[in-house]
Protein backbone atom coordinates (compact mmCIF):
# COMPACT_ATOMS: atom_id res chain seq x y z
CA UNK A 1 0.00 0.00 0.00
CA UNK A 2 3.08 2.04 0.88
CA UNK A 3 4.45 2.02 -2.32
CA UNK A 4 1.36 3.13 -4.01
CA UNK A 5 0.47 6.12 -1.71
CA UNK A 6 4.18 7.46 -2.55
CA UNK A 7 3.40 6.97 -6.35
CA UNK A 8 0.18 8.73 -6.36
CA UNK A 9 1.32 11.92 -4.13
CA UNK A 10 4.69 11.80 -5.74
CA UNK A 11 5.81 14.94 -7.85
CA UNK A 12 4.93 13.47 -11.55
CA UNK A 13 2.00 10.69 -9.99
CA UNK A 14 -0.16 12.99 -8.23
CA UNK A 15 -1.20 15.77 -11.17
CA UNK A 16 -1.45 12.68 -13.39
CA UNK A 17 -3.88 11.35 -10.60
CA UNK A 18 -5.94 14.37 -9.79
CA UNK A 19 -5.59 15.04 -14.01
CA UNK A 20 -7.41 11.39 -14.73
CA UNK A 21 -10.00 11.92 -11.48
CA UNK A 22 -10.78 15.40 -12.33
CA UNK A 23 -11.47 13.99 -16.42
CA UNK A 24 -13.69 10.74 -15.43
CA UNK A 25 -15.76 12.82 -12.43
CA UNK A 26 -16.14 15.94 -15.61
CA UNK A 27 -16.74 13.79 -18.33
CA UNK A 28 -20.25 14.58 -18.99
CA UNK A 29 -19.70 18.21 -19.03
CA UNK A 30 -18.59 17.47 -22.46
CA UNK A 31 -22.06 16.74 -23.62
CA UNK A 32 -23.85 19.74 -23.90
CA UNK A 33 -23.39 22.93 -25.62
CA UNK A 34 -24.24 24.74 -22.68
CA UNK A 35 -24.04 24.02 -18.80
CA UNK A 36 -23.58 28.00 -17.77
CA UNK A 37 -24.44 30.91 -19.96
CA UNK A 38 -21.99 32.47 -18.35
CA UNK A 39 -19.29 30.37 -20.36
CA UNK A 40 -20.73 31.13 -23.07
CA UNK A 41 -19.82 34.92 -22.94
CA UNK A 42 -16.38 34.18 -22.08
CA UNK A 43 -15.90 32.03 -25.37
CA UNK A 44 -17.47 34.82 -27.51
CA UNK A 45 -14.85 37.61 -25.87
CA UNK A 46 -11.97 34.46 -27.02
CA UNK A 47 -13.43 34.41 -30.51
CA UNK A 48 -13.13 37.74 -31.01
CA UNK A 49 -9.49 38.63 -29.36
CA UNK A 50 -8.06 35.47 -31.29
CA UNK A 51 -9.42 37.57 -34.23
CA UNK A 52 -7.44 41.04 -32.85
CA UNK A 53 -10.11 42.43 -30.47
CA UNK A 54 -9.53 42.53 -27.05
CA UNK A 55 -12.25 41.71 -24.78
CA UNK A 56 -14.13 44.52 -23.40
CA UNK A 57 -13.32 46.72 -26.20
CA UNK A 58 -15.23 44.10 -28.77
CA UNK A 59 -17.48 42.19 -26.43
CA UNK A 60 -17.86 43.66 -22.90
CA UNK A 61 -18.53 42.19 -19.63
CA UNK A 62 -18.02 42.79 -16.09
CA UNK A 63 -15.27 40.49 -15.05
CA UNK A 64 -11.85 41.13 -15.83
CA UNK A 65 -10.26 39.70 -18.94
CA UNK A 66 -8.10 36.26 -17.54
CA UNK A 67 -11.28 33.77 -18.46
CA UNK A 68 -11.28 35.09 -21.85
CA UNK A 69 -7.42 35.12 -21.81
CA UNK A 70 -7.06 31.13 -20.86
CA UNK A 71 -10.36 29.90 -23.00
CA UNK A 72 -8.92 31.46 -26.13
CA UNK A 73 -5.68 29.69 -24.78
CA UNK A 74 -7.55 26.29 -25.01
CA UNK A 75 -9.41 27.76 -28.50
CA UNK A 76 -5.83 27.46 -29.89
CA UNK A 77 -6.33 23.68 -29.99
CA UNK A 78 -7.42 21.79 -32.87
CA UNK A 79 -10.67 20.78 -30.95
CA UNK A 80 -14.22 21.55 -31.17
CA UNK A 81 -14.68 24.98 -28.97
CA UNK A 82 -17.02 23.57 -26.43
CA UNK A 83 -14.60 20.41 -25.85
CA UNK A 84 -10.94 22.84 -25.36
CA UNK A 85 -13.17 25.10 -22.97
CA UNK A 86 -14.24 22.41 -20.75
CA UNK A 87 -10.71 20.86 -20.96
CA UNK A 88 -9.37 23.77 -19.95
CA UNK A 89 -11.55 23.47 -16.83
CA UNK A 90 -10.86 19.86 -16.10
CA UNK A 91 -6.97 20.88 -16.09
CA UNK A 92 -7.65 23.78 -13.85
CA UNK A 93 -9.85 21.71 -10.97
CA UNK A 94 -6.67 18.81 -11.54
CA UNK A 95 -4.23 21.42 -10.68
CA UNK A 96 -6.72 23.01 -7.69
CA UNK A 97 -6.29 19.40 -6.01
CA UNK A 98 -2.92 19.14 -6.87
CA UNK A 99 -2.34 22.42 -4.89
CA UNK A 100 -4.42 21.23 -2.48
CA UNK A 101 -2.48 17.95 -1.81
CA UNK A 102 0.64 20.24 -1.30
CA UNK A 103 -1.34 22.69 0.81
CA UNK A 104 -2.67 19.64 3.14
CA UNK A 105 0.61 17.95 3.42
CA UNK A 106 2.54 21.33 4.16
CA UNK A 107 -0.03 21.53 7.20
CA UNK A 108 0.59 17.90 8.33
CA UNK A 109 -1.99 16.31 7.03
CA UNK A 110 -0.56 12.75 5.98
CA UNK A 111 -0.26 11.50 2.46
CA UNK A 112 -3.25 9.62 2.65
CA UNK A 113 -6.12 12.27 3.83
CA UNK A 114 -4.21 14.76 2.28
CA UNK A 115 -4.34 12.95 -0.94
CA UNK A 116 -8.33 12.54 -0.27
CA UNK A 117 -8.81 15.97 0.24
CA UNK A 118 -7.86 16.84 -3.11
CA UNK A 119 -9.84 14.49 -4.70
CA UNK A 120 -12.55 15.42 -2.67
CA UNK A 121 -12.63 18.74 -4.29
CA UNK A 122 -12.27 17.82 -7.72
CA UNK A 123 -15.43 15.93 -6.88
CA UNK A 124 -17.58 18.77 -5.28
CA UNK A 125 -17.16 20.80 -8.12
CA UNK A 126 -19.04 18.76 -10.80
CA UNK A 127 -22.15 20.57 -8.42
CA UNK A 128 -23.20 24.23 -8.01
CA UNK A 129 -22.60 24.53 -11.93
CA UNK A 130 -19.02 23.65 -11.66
CA UNK A 131 -18.86 21.62 -14.46
CA UNK A 132 -18.84 24.73 -17.13
CA UNK A 133 -15.58 26.32 -17.41
CA UNK A 134 -16.11 29.40 -15.42
CA UNK A 135 -14.08 32.28 -13.13
CA UNK A 136 -14.25 30.15 -9.56
CA UNK A 137 -13.10 27.38 -11.91
CA UNK A 138 -10.25 28.96 -13.14
CA UNK A 139 -8.82 31.30 -10.57
CA UNK A 140 -9.11 28.43 -7.74
CA UNK A 141 -5.52 26.37 -9.00
CA UNK A 142 -4.07 30.35 -8.82
CA UNK A 143 -5.10 30.90 -4.97
CA UNK A 144 -4.97 27.97 -3.52
CA UNK A 145 -0.87 27.52 -4.86
CA UNK A 146 -0.55 31.19 -3.49
CA UNK A 147 -2.16 29.63 -0.16
CA UNK A 148 0.10 26.23 -0.56
CA UNK A 149 3.50 28.79 -0.63
CA UNK A 150 2.29 30.73 2.39
CA UNK A 151 1.77 28.06 4.51
CA UNK A 152 4.90 26.75 3.53
CA UNK A 153 6.74 30.03 4.94
CA UNK A 154 4.75 29.84 8.12
CA UNK A 155 5.57 26.10 8.62
CA UNK A 156 9.27 27.93 8.16
CA UNK A 157 9.08 30.06 10.27
CA UNK A 158 7.07 28.39 13.49
CA UNK A 159 8.52 25.26 12.94
CA UNK A 160 11.95 25.73 11.89
CA UNK A 161 12.65 29.04 12.81
CA UNK A 162 12.97 30.35 9.19
CA UNK A 163 12.36 33.98 7.98
CA UNK A 164 9.77 34.23 5.52
CA UNK A 165 11.33 35.01 2.41
CA UNK A 166 10.78 37.83 -0.16
CA UNK A 167 10.98 35.87 -3.17
CA UNK A 168 8.25 33.17 -1.79
CA UNK A 169 5.74 35.99 -0.89
CA UNK A 170 6.38 37.72 -4.34
CA UNK A 171 5.36 34.24 -6.04
CA UNK A 172 2.57 33.84 -3.75
CA UNK A 173 1.34 37.98 -4.36
CA UNK A 174 1.65 37.27 -8.18
CA UNK A 175 -0.59 34.53 -8.66
CA UNK A 176 -2.92 35.91 -6.26
CA UNK A 177 -2.61 38.90 -9.05
CA UNK A 178 -3.39 36.18 -11.67
CA UNK A 179 -6.36 34.91 -9.79
CA UNK A 180 -7.40 38.79 -9.60
CA UNK A 181 -7.53 38.92 -13.14
CA UNK A 182 -10.00 36.64 -13.46
CA UNK A 183 -11.92 36.98 -10.93
CA UNK A 184 -11.90 40.29 -7.67
CA UNK A 185 -13.15 37.48 -5.52
CA UNK A 186 -10.10 36.36 -4.94
CA UNK A 187 -9.28 39.13 -3.37
CA UNK A 188 -9.99 37.82 0.24
CA UNK A 189 -8.12 34.68 -0.15
CA UNK A 190 -5.50 37.19 -1.71
CA UNK A 191 -5.39 39.16 2.24
CA UNK A 192 -5.55 35.38 4.16
CA UNK A 193 -2.04 34.06 2.13
CA UNK A 194 -0.50 37.70 3.11
CA UNK A 195 -2.24 37.21 6.64
CA UNK A 196 -0.78 33.67 7.01
CA UNK A 197 3.10 34.52 5.81
CA UNK A 198 3.06 37.73 7.64
CA UNK A 199 1.46 36.46 10.99
CA UNK A 200 3.58 33.74 11.38
CA UNK A 201 6.74 35.34 10.75
CA UNK A 202 5.61 37.66 13.56
CA UNK A 203 4.49 35.17 16.11
CA UNK A 204 7.52 33.20 15.48
CA UNK A 205 9.54 36.44 15.73
CA UNK A 206 11.60 35.80 12.57
CA UNK A 207 10.23 38.78 10.84
CA UNK A 208 11.06 42.07 12.79
CA UNK A 209 7.88 44.30 12.77
CA UNK A 210 9.90 47.09 11.18
CA UNK A 211 10.26 44.83 8.26
CA UNK A 212 6.57 44.71 8.08
CA UNK A 213 5.59 47.37 5.97
CA UNK A 214 8.68 46.25 3.04
CA UNK A 215 6.61 42.81 2.99
CA UNK A 216 3.05 44.75 2.63
CA UNK A 217 4.60 46.49 -0.45
CA UNK A 218 6.33 43.80 -2.34
CA UNK A 219 3.09 41.67 -1.54
CA UNK A 220 0.73 44.57 -3.10
CA UNK A 221 3.15 45.23 -5.86
CA UNK A 222 3.03 41.82 -6.94
CA UNK A 223 -0.65 41.43 -6.66
CA UNK A 224 -1.17 44.62 -8.41
CA UNK A 225 1.73 43.30 -11.65
CA UNK A 226 -0.80 41.41 -13.57
CA UNK A 227 -3.37 44.14 -13.78
CA UNK A 228 -1.01 47.45 -14.24
CA UNK A 229 0.22 45.02 -17.10
CA UNK A 230 -3.25 44.97 -18.22
CA UNK A 231 -4.10 48.54 -17.91
CA UNK A 232 -1.45 49.64 -19.99
CA UNK A 233 -2.35 47.43 -22.78
CA UNK A 234 -5.81 49.22 -22.67
CA UNK A 235 -3.83 52.48 -21.95
CA UNK A 236 -1.92 51.86 -25.34
CA UNK A 237 -4.65 51.21 -27.35
CA UNK A 238 -6.78 54.09 -25.77
CA UNK A 239 -9.49 52.18 -24.00
CA UNK A 240 -7.69 52.95 -20.70
CA UNK A 241 -11.62 54.28 -19.83
CA UNK A 242 -13.16 51.02 -20.65
CA UNK A 243 -10.31 49.05 -18.33
CA UNK A 244 -11.38 51.09 -15.29
CA UNK A 245 -15.16 51.04 -15.56
CA UNK A 246 -14.82 47.49 -15.61
CA UNK A 247 -12.45 47.14 -13.13
CA UNK A 248 -13.11 49.37 -10.64
CA UNK A 249 -17.00 50.58 -11.53
CA UNK A 250 -18.82 48.24 -12.89
CA UNK A 251 -18.32 45.38 -9.52
CA UNK A 252 -20.03 49.29 -7.42
CA UNK A 253 -22.74 49.04 -9.99
CA UNK A 254 -23.41 45.05 -9.85
CA UNK A 255 -23.07 45.24 -5.79
CA UNK A 256 -26.01 47.70 -5.65
CA UNK A 257 -28.49 45.45 -7.52
CA UNK A 258 -28.08 43.19 -4.48
CA UNK A 259 -30.63 40.14 -4.02
CA UNK A 260 -32.92 40.66 -0.74
CA UNK A 261 -32.06 39.18 2.68
CA UNK A 262 -34.89 36.47 2.57
CA UNK A 263 -33.63 35.56 -0.58
CA UNK A 264 -30.04 34.97 0.48
CA UNK A 265 -31.02 33.25 3.67
CA UNK A 266 -32.75 30.48 1.24
CA UNK A 267 -30.19 30.33 -0.49
CA UNK A 268 -27.69 29.74 2.08
CA UNK A 269 -29.78 27.51 4.41
CA UNK A 270 -30.34 25.32 0.70
CA UNK A 271 -26.16 25.23 0.05
CA UNK A 272 -25.84 24.37 3.67
CA UNK A 273 -28.07 21.51 3.29
CA UNK A 274 -26.29 20.49 0.19
CA UNK A 275 -23.02 21.06 2.11
CA UNK A 276 -24.50 18.30 5.18
CA UNK A 277 -22.31 15.82 4.94
CA UNK A 278 -18.51 17.29 4.57
CA UNK A 279 -19.73 19.84 7.01
CA UNK A 280 -20.19 17.03 9.30
CA UNK A 281 -17.15 15.32 8.74
CA UNK A 282 -15.65 18.83 9.03
CA UNK A 283 -17.14 19.24 12.79
CA UNK A 284 -15.04 15.91 13.88
CA UNK A 285 -11.81 18.15 13.52
CA UNK A 286 -12.96 18.88 17.32
CA UNK A 287 -12.90 15.64 18.69
CA UNK A 288 -10.70 15.16 21.44
CA UNK A 289 -6.91 14.94 20.30
CA UNK A 290 -8.12 14.53 16.92
CA UNK A 291 -4.19 15.18 15.95
CA UNK A 292 -5.35 17.57 12.75
CA UNK A 293 -4.73 20.74 14.81
CA UNK A 294 -2.83 23.00 12.42
CA UNK A 295 -5.05 21.76 9.27
CA UNK A 296 -8.20 22.26 11.06
CA UNK A 297 -7.16 25.67 12.20
CA UNK A 298 -6.07 26.73 8.59
CA UNK A 299 -9.33 25.16 7.15
CA UNK A 300 -11.28 27.23 9.39
CA UNK A 301 -10.13 30.24 8.55
CA UNK A 302 -9.48 30.07 5.11
CA UNK A 303 -13.37 28.68 4.94
CA UNK A 304 -14.74 31.71 6.55
CA UNK A 305 -12.70 34.00 4.44
CA UNK A 306 -14.32 32.04 0.96
CA UNK A 307 -17.60 32.41 2.72
CA UNK A 308 -17.05 36.41 2.60
CA UNK A 309 -15.62 36.07 -0.94
CA UNK A 310 -18.71 33.84 -1.95
CA UNK A 311 -20.90 36.55 0.02
CA UNK A 312 -19.58 39.68 -0.34
CA UNK A 313 -20.92 40.53 -3.75
CA UNK A 314 -24.66 40.26 -2.64
CA UNK A 315 -26.29 37.31 -5.33
CA UNK A 316 -25.53 34.14 -4.24
CA UNK A 317 -25.59 32.35 -7.71
CA UNK A 318 -24.80 28.95 -7.22
CA UNK A 319 -21.54 29.27 -8.68
CA UNK A 320 -20.05 31.57 -6.48
CA UNK A 321 -19.69 28.64 -3.60
CA UNK A 322 -17.39 26.61 -5.61
CA UNK A 323 -14.90 28.91 -3.52
CA UNK A 324 -15.97 27.34 -0.54
CA UNK A 325 -14.88 23.59 -2.03
CA UNK A 326 -10.99 23.68 -1.55
CA UNK A 327 -11.17 24.56 2.10
CA UNK A 328 -14.52 22.50 2.83
CA UNK A 329 -12.70 19.68 1.55
CA UNK A 330 -9.36 19.88 3.61
CA UNK A 331 -11.53 20.18 6.63
CA UNK A 332 -13.43 17.10 5.90
CA UNK A 333 -10.58 15.07 4.68
CA UNK A 334 -8.58 16.19 8.28
CA UNK A 335 -11.62 15.40 9.95
CA UNK A 336 -12.73 11.87 8.18
CA UNK A 337 -8.91 11.29 9.62
CA UNK A 338 -9.61 12.01 13.13
CA UNK A 339 -12.98 9.85 13.28
CA UNK A 340 -11.53 7.02 11.34
CA UNK A 341 -8.84 6.74 13.61
CA UNK A 342 -10.92 6.81 16.47
CA UNK A 343 -13.20 4.08 14.94
CA UNK A 344 -10.59 2.40 13.04
CA UNK A 345 -7.21 2.34 14.45
CA UNK A 346 -6.12 -0.66 13.14
CA UNK A 347 -7.12 0.66 9.83
CA UNK A 348 -7.62 4.40 9.16
CA UNK A 349 -6.79 4.52 5.35
CA UNK A 350 -9.66 2.08 5.03
CA UNK A 351 -12.34 3.90 6.78
CA UNK A 352 -10.96 7.05 5.19
CA UNK A 353 -11.41 6.05 1.62
CA UNK A 354 -15.22 4.45 2.39
CA UNK A 355 -16.38 7.68 4.64
CA UNK A 356 -14.86 10.29 1.77
CA UNK A 357 -15.38 7.80 -1.20
CA UNK A 358 -19.18 7.89 -0.66
CA UNK A 359 -19.21 11.84 -0.29
CA UNK A 360 -17.41 11.69 -3.45
CA UNK A 361 -19.56 9.12 -5.50
CA UNK A 362 -23.03 10.75 -3.80
CA UNK A 363 -21.76 14.27 -5.09
CA UNK A 364 -21.19 12.73 -8.83
CA UNK A 365 -24.18 10.95 -8.65
CA UNK A 366 -26.34 14.12 -7.82
CA UNK A 367 -25.36 15.66 -10.49
CA UNK A 368 -25.38 12.31 -13.65
CA UNK A 369 -28.62 10.85 -12.31
CA UNK A 370 -29.73 14.49 -13.26
CA UNK A 371 -28.26 14.82 -16.31
CA UNK A 372 -28.49 11.58 -17.84
CA UNK A 373 -32.38 11.55 -17.24
CA UNK A 374 -33.60 15.26 -18.16
CA UNK A 375 -29.96 16.97 -19.69
CA UNK A 376 -29.18 18.12 -23.16
CA UNK A 377 -27.27 15.51 -25.28
CA UNK A 378 -27.91 12.75 -23.30
CA UNK A 379 -32.16 11.56 -23.67
CA UNK A 380 -32.78 14.14 -25.95
CA UNK A 381 -30.88 16.33 -28.28
CA UNK A 382 -29.16 19.50 -27.37
CA UNK A 383 -31.24 22.38 -27.84
CA UNK A 384 -28.35 24.66 -27.91
CA UNK A 385 -27.04 22.76 -31.10
CA UNK A 386 -30.53 22.15 -32.31
CA UNK A 387 -30.75 26.79 -32.21
CA UNK A 388 -27.30 26.65 -33.92
CA UNK A 389 -28.21 23.99 -36.79
CA UNK A 390 -31.31 26.45 -37.61
CA UNK A 391 -29.76 29.22 -37.76
CA UNK A 392 -27.26 28.41 -39.63
CA UNK A 393 -30.14 27.07 -42.07
CA UNK A 394 -31.73 30.60 -41.63
CA UNK A 395 -28.94 32.95 -42.73
CA UNK A 396 -25.79 33.04 -44.47
CA UNK A 397 -22.75 32.24 -42.93
CA UNK A 398 -21.20 35.32 -40.79
CA UNK A 399 -24.20 37.28 -40.62
CA UNK A 400 -25.07 39.65 -37.58
CA UNK A 401 -27.88 38.14 -35.36
CA UNK A 402 -29.39 39.08 -31.96
CA UNK A 403 -29.22 36.53 -29.67
CA UNK A 404 -32.05 38.63 -27.32
CA UNK A 405 -32.19 36.15 -24.14
CA UNK A 406 -31.05 33.01 -25.20
CA UNK A 407 -27.14 31.47 -25.04
CA UNK A 408 -23.94 33.65 -26.23
CA UNK A 409 -22.30 30.79 -27.30
CA UNK A 410 -24.57 30.52 -30.02
CA UNK A 411 -22.68 33.39 -31.75
CA UNK A 412 -19.87 31.17 -31.92
CA UNK A 413 -20.81 27.76 -32.75
CA UNK A 414 -23.14 29.28 -35.16
CA UNK A 415 -20.22 31.25 -36.93
CA UNK A 416 -22.30 34.41 -36.68
CA UNK A 417 -21.62 37.94 -36.06
CA UNK A 418 -22.61 40.24 -32.83
CA UNK A 419 -24.36 43.37 -33.60
CA UNK A 420 -23.24 44.64 -29.86
CA UNK A 421 -20.79 44.92 -27.40
CA UNK A 422 -23.06 43.82 -25.03
CA UNK A 423 -23.75 39.92 -25.88
CA UNK A 424 -25.00 38.37 -22.64
CA UNK A 425 -28.51 38.83 -22.57
CA UNK A 426 -29.36 40.06 -18.84
CA UNK A 427 -26.65 43.19 -19.69
CA UNK A 428 -28.84 44.60 -22.04
CA UNK A 429 -32.27 43.53 -22.55
CA UNK A 430 -32.07 41.98 -19.21
CA UNK A 431 -32.67 42.85 -15.72
CA UNK A 432 -28.95 43.88 -14.93
CA UNK A 433 -28.74 46.28 -17.73
CA UNK A 434 -28.24 49.01 -14.85
CA UNK A 435 -24.44 47.54 -14.76
CA UNK A 436 -23.06 48.48 -18.09
CA UNK A 437 -23.65 52.17 -17.47
CA UNK A 438 -24.52 52.88 -20.79
CA UNK A 439 -28.26 54.05 -21.93
CA UNK A 440 -29.21 50.36 -22.57
CA UNK A 441 -32.52 50.98 -24.32
CA UNK A 442 -30.72 53.33 -26.57
CA UNK A 443 -28.71 50.59 -27.44
CA UNK A 444 -31.08 48.10 -28.27
CA UNK A 445 -32.63 50.68 -30.47
CA UNK A 446 -29.37 50.80 -32.12
CA UNK A 447 -29.23 46.94 -32.55
CA UNK A 448 -32.62 46.49 -34.47
CA UNK A 449 -32.43 49.58 -36.37
CA UNK A 450 -29.16 47.81 -37.45
CA UNK A 451 -31.72 45.20 -38.83
CA UNK A 452 -29.47 41.80 -37.88
CA UNK A 453 -30.29 38.83 -40.17
CA UNK A 454 -31.94 36.82 -37.41
CA UNK A 455 -33.11 37.40 -33.90
CA UNK A 456 -33.19 34.71 -31.39
CA UNK A 457 -35.89 34.47 -28.72
CA UNK A 458 -36.42 32.25 -25.93
CA UNK A 459 -40.31 32.18 -24.75
CA UNK A 460 -39.23 30.06 -21.91
CA UNK A 461 -37.30 33.12 -20.82
CA UNK A 462 -39.52 35.55 -22.07
CA UNK A 463 -39.44 37.66 -18.51
CA UNK A 464 -36.16 38.03 -17.96
CA UNK A 465 -36.54 40.44 -20.53
CA UNK A 466 -37.10 44.19 -19.00
CA UNK A 467 -40.94 45.03 -19.98
CA UNK A 468 -40.53 48.14 -21.37
CA UNK A 469 -38.32 46.37 -23.87
CA UNK A 470 -40.54 43.06 -24.72
CA UNK A 471 -42.91 45.57 -26.98
CA UNK A 472 -40.05 46.98 -28.92
CA UNK A 473 -38.67 43.46 -29.51
CA UNK A 474 -41.75 42.36 -30.58
CA UNK A 475 -42.25 45.66 -33.00
CA UNK A 476 -39.37 44.63 -34.74
CA UNK A 477 -40.32 41.38 -35.06
CA UNK A 478 -43.72 41.69 -36.52
CA UNK A 479 -42.26 44.65 -38.77
CA UNK A 480 -38.69 42.97 -40.39
CA UNK A 481 -38.82 39.41 -39.54
CA UNK A 482 -40.36 36.53 -40.48
CA UNK A 483 -40.73 33.02 -38.55
CA UNK A 484 -38.05 30.67 -39.51
CA UNK A 485 -37.64 28.04 -36.65
CA UNK A 486 -38.87 26.70 -33.27
CA UNK A 487 -36.37 24.66 -31.10
CA UNK A 488 -38.69 23.14 -27.70
CA UNK A 489 -36.29 24.13 -24.64
CA UNK A 490 -36.40 22.94 -20.98
CA UNK A 491 -38.83 25.99 -20.13
CA UNK A 492 -40.47 26.58 -23.16
CA UNK A 493 -39.74 27.19 -26.87
CA UNK A 494 -36.90 28.96 -28.41
CA UNK A 495 -38.08 31.12 -31.71
CA UNK A 496 -35.62 32.07 -34.44
CA UNK A 497 -37.30 34.45 -36.61
CA UNK A 498 -35.15 35.69 -40.12
CA UNK A 499 -35.36 39.46 -41.62
CA UNK A 500 -37.94 39.56 -44.61
CA UNK A 501 -35.95 40.86 -47.12
CA UNK A 502 -32.76 38.92 -46.25
CA UNK A 503 -31.33 37.13 -50.04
Amino acid sequence: MRPVVAALTGPVGLPLAMLAASFLLRSLSYVPAVIDTDEGLYIVQAREWLAGTWPLIGTWDMHPIGAPALAALAMLLPLPVVFAVRLLGTIAVAATGTALVVLARTLGLPAIPAFAAGLLSVAMTVNFGGLATNTEILFAPFAVTALAIAAREAVRALDEAEKPRLPALAAAGLLVGIALTIKTNAFLEGCFAFAVIAGAGLVSRELPLRRLPVFALVYAAACAAPTVVIAIAYAVQGAFGIFLDVWFVAPLRYVGARISFRDAAWMVVSIALFLAWPLALAAATLLPRAGVARPARFGAVWLGVAILAASAPGMFFNHYFLILLPPLSLLAAAGAWALANRLLPARPGLLLAIMLGVLAANSWLADAARRVELGPGFRRPDPVRQVVAAVQQAVPPGSPIYVANYHPVVYVLAGMAAPTRFVFPAHLAGWYSGVTGIDADAEIDRVLASRPAAIIVDRGWWSAIRPPIRPVIEAALARDYVFAARVLEANGPVEIYRLKDLP
